[in-house]
């Protein structure tokens, strides 16, 4: 939607040289906020190889942002041009300055703090030491100097993903919390929390850095008004994954060689956890166009224009 690539995967170890200056991915499937999170999806499967093989490694947010500071040294580092077979900096210190100020962070984590760590109470104490405003606070704590130290390594502009409506995906629904045809409003009200104190954040760090934008995307707002609405978006199926094994094919997750649903557009939730293509693309469309109500203060259209 803003012309750019996508980004190539920072565990790639083709990602070096010119395919890193459209950015780079340091996305990690089941990773969270808390370091301590990975871990209980370790212990969570600890008897199922093959979705441990799937899996593969795992990087906390921690270990991303010091993922994106490897690739600043590459940026700094000097490289060979192979039609000269003379040396250059890729970027002298100005060139990356201005490069990284010009760039976006999109940040996008704390649903597994919840799925894999906060809700799995006979894996982590988690939910015994704090109740559900404070385990919020302490993500929302704990996000902010993860995204400060980002703004300390030059980025400027910053698109942080709130959390969706976590007690409706199939897992939540197919779970202890959910009554029969009805999402986990528990869980739902658990992760209202971090939103709350997250968009709050963003008030906070935009007032104390102006030098730099925070925007805070209501992924809840959105995803809420899609299963409220599904005929609006042309989704015919709100509560079942399309790949899955189990109620709402929620209870175990989609698997090699399993046969998903053929209408796959149709459904909000790809597996149990995650939603689909074509629901992700009704977010991202929203966070890059939409009113404050889905990307505050501005949208991401806004923010690559700064």
């Amino acid at each position: 939607m803003l012309g750019v690539p996508s980004p190539p995967p920072f565990a790639d170890p083709a990602t070096v040289g010119s395919r890193i200056l459209n950015g780079v991915n340091y996305a990690s499937a089941t990773s969270g906020i808390l370091d301590d999170t990975i871990t209980g999806v370790e212990q969570k499967h600890r008897t199922m190889l093959i979705l441990k093989l799937m899996q593969g490694y795992r990087y906390s947010l921690n270990q991303q942002v010091l993922n994106f500071e490897r690739t600043l040294s590459q940026y700094r580092m000097t490289m060979m041009n192979n039609n000269t077979n003379e040396y250059r900096r890729m970027m002298n210190g100005t060139t990356l300055n201005q490069f990284l100020a010009k760039s976006i962070a999109i940040v996008a984590s704390g649903s597994n703090d919840y799925i894999n760590n906060y809700l799995l109470p006979p894996l982590y104490r988690s939910s015994y030491t704090y109740n559900a405003q404070e385990f919020g606070n302490l993500l929302v704590n704990s996000y902010v100097r993860q995204i400060l130290a980002l703004h300390s390594l030059g980025l400027r502009k910053f698109f942080l993903s709130g959390i969706g409506p976590l007690g409706c995906i199939p897992s939540q629904r197919a779970g202890r919390l959910a009554a029969p045809g009805r999402c986990a409003d528990l869980v739902n009200q658990m992760v209202g929390f971090f939103n709350e104190g997250l968009r709050s954040m963003v008030d906070q760090l935009n007032k104390d850095h102006p030098d730099a934008m925070f925007v805070y995307g209501n992924t809840y707002g959105v995803f809420g008004d899609i299963l409220n609405n599904p005929s609006a978006y042309s989704f015919t199926v709100i509560d079942r994954a399309c790949c899955g094994l189990g109620t709402y094919r929620g209870q175990i997750t989609c698997l090699p060689f399993q046969v998903p649903c053929v209408l796959r557009n149709q459904y909000v939730y790809w597996d149990a956890f995650n939603p689909t293509q074509s629901a992700i693309y009704v977010y991202s469309w929203r966070a890059v166009h939409g009113p404050q109500n889905d990307a505050y203060p501005i949208n991401v259209q806004q923010l690559a224009q700064m």
